[in-house]
């Protein structure tokens, strides 16, 4: 009884590290001068929007002329497609659309990362301030450019824009919509205003100086989250901008959204085994930033964390366990920031009372959660890339 007692504490420990780590960024801010405003500038750096694909005939037309539609000067940005072992329409598409387009075929090494590492290769980024890693699935807004060229010294930064939902159309994408707000309209902004790292994802902006001082070698499964925990151990900074938003398509349904949830759970448990000690010896980061570095390697969600702390709340009442009654507390307190910043995210959203009925659903989703992390664990190490269905253009 004892053994399930000190097992429960340690799982509450891990999931309080959020709660934690947020609590210290909130105390820091006395201590930390606001960033200095984003510079105004007469020239335009110059960027380099790498969109790998893989099959995406179906959307890789929409995501080029959102590319194309954004309110910056078209001779400061080239879009360069990767078809990435494709065997439809995309290559020709891409070229119709606008943009250039690189063939790769390598069947020995399928997979976004390595058709990154490829294209890298074989184009001129020098020439650019910042390579973009956009998804075939995505739109970006009119200020996406912009955005990320307000900020000082581009060439040498690593910055994250603002993961928004293509297609709110049912529950399931409303909720993956409010808990993106969650991480970058919330949390993502506070760790950003005192200088930690936020995680990578669709979007990312890597400075070419930053590119050829450490290059890509994020090459498993979940490659952000590895090039993530790889710049972070380095020391690298890496910041939120909210004004550069892209709206990425969602799952529409469980079978669906199954594949994308389980390869990114063994990523990310992948990313921290390997890195996990790296990160926690690294002499280039501080003890907030090991915190929360290892936080975010941690946490699997707010649904997984929600079946996680009622499963264990459950067990640990049920069974009379030694200090039962502290564990639960503990446990159900750390339910608190996720509640938090969920509540906040529905009032942002731009149409809150679908958003909040869409959490009606969220029972089941948990449930779904809880079984995908499970089957997860068949994926960990260097398992091959498997590409997420498409809905529509």
């Amino acid at each position: 009884m004892i053994v399930l007692s000190v097992l429960a504490a340690l799982v509450a420990a891990v999931l309080l590290l959020p709660t934690l780590s947020d609590l210290i960024s909130l105390l820091r801010i006395a201590f930390i001068p606001r960033p200095a405003r984003a510079r105004t500038t007469h020239q335009q750096p110059r960027l380099l929007f790498l969109v790998p694909a893989h099959n995406e005939a179906l959307l890789i037309t929409s995501c080029i002329r959102s590319l194309h539609d954004m309110q910056y000067a078209r001779d400061r940005f080239t879009v360069a497609v990767v078809a990435d072992n494709c065997t439809d329409r995309t290559a020709e598409l891409a070229r119709a659309a606008g943009a250039r387009c690189l063939e790769r075929a390598d069947l020995s090494h399928p997979g976004k990362p390595h058709a990154i590492a490829w294209a890298l290769e074989q184009l001129s980024i020098g020439d650019y301030a910042a390579v973009v890693i956009i998804d075939a699935d995505c739109l970006v807004n009119r200020e996406f450019a912009a955005s990320l060229a307000r900020v000082d010294g581009l060439n040498t930064k690593v910055l994250q824009c603002y993961n928004d939902v293509r297609n709110r159309d049912n529950a399931l994408t409303r909720m993956a919509a409010v808990l993106s707000a969650v991480n970058h309209g919330i949390a993502y902004r506070l760790k950003s205003r005192v200088r930690i790292n936020v995680p990578l994802s669709a979007g990312m902006a890597l400075g070419t100086e930053t590119l050829r001082t450490h290059g890509w070698k994020a090459f498993s499964i979940g490659e952000d989250w590895e090039l993530y925990a790889l710049l972070t151990e380095q020391g690298v900074p890496i910041r939120s901008v909210p004004g550069a938003r892209l709206y990425a398509e969602e799952a529409r349904s469980f079978v669906q959204g199954a594949v994308q949830r389980r390869r990114w759970a063994a990523g990310k448990a992948t990313v921290l085994y390997r890195y996990g000690r790296k990160l926690l010896v690294s002499r280039k980061i501080g003890v907030a930033q090991k915190l929360d570095v290892l936080a975010e390697l941690l946490s699997n969600g707010p649904a997984v964390h929600a079946g996680i702390v009622a499963l264990i709340t459950v067990v640990t009442l049920a069974l009379a366990l030694p200090g039962a009654h502290v564990l639960a507390t503990l446990l159900l307190g750390s339910l608190a920031r996720p509640a938090i910043y969920t509540v906040a995210a529905i009032a942002q959203d731009p149409q809150p009372v679908r958003a909040m009925l869409a959490f009606g659903s969220f029972p089941v989703y948990v449930v779904w959660r809880l079984g995908v992390q499970t089957t997860a664990l068949k994926l960990l190490g260097d398992t091959p890339w498997i590409r997420t269905t498409r809905n529509s253009a």
